[in-house]
C-alpha cells in the first residue's frame, strides 16, 4: 500500500472512500479502508470522535452518517472523512488536486 511521508518522516494513515467522491453519500453505500503502517486487522475506528470499534477489519461498509477516523498502530490517526445522508450534494473527487487539474464535480440527488 503506498503511504505518504508526514513532514517528520513517519508513516501516516490514510482512509480511502470507494466510491472516490466527496462528501461521501450513504446512498452510495460507502465502503471506507484504513492504510497505513502496521499491523493489518488492528484499526481503531472512531466515529464523531468517539471510538467505534478497536482491532477491526481494515475495510468497513458504512450504514450511518457522520464523521470518520481510523488509528493504524505506529502509523496515527487518518484526516477525517464526513460521510452524509442528504438528499442533494455537490461532490468532488477524494483525491488530491493540485492547481492547474481539470476537476469534475456532481451534482446529485
Amino acid at each position: 500500500a503506498w503511504c505518504p511521508l508526514s513532514p517528520t518522516g513517519a508513516q501516516t494513515t490514510q482512509l480511502l472512500v470507494e466510491p472516490p467522491w466527496t462528501p461521501a453519500v450513504l446512498w452510495d453505500q460507502v465502503t471506507l479502508t484504513c492504510q497505513g503502517w502496521g499491523t493489518a486487522g488492528a484499526t481503531t475506528w472512531y466515529k464523531d470522535g468517539k471510538w467505534w470499534g478497536q482491532q477491526g477489519p481494515d475495510r468497513i461498509r458504512v450504514t450511518e452518517s457522520g464523521i470518520y477516523t481510523c488509528d493504524r498502530p505506529g502509523a496515527g490517526l487518518s484526516r477525517p472523512l464526513r460521510v452524509v445522508n442528504d438528499w442533494l450534494v455537490l461532490q468532488v473527487p477524494a483525491w488530491a488536486l493540485l492547481e492547474g487539474d481539470m476537476v469534475t464535480l456532481r451534482c446529485r440527488g
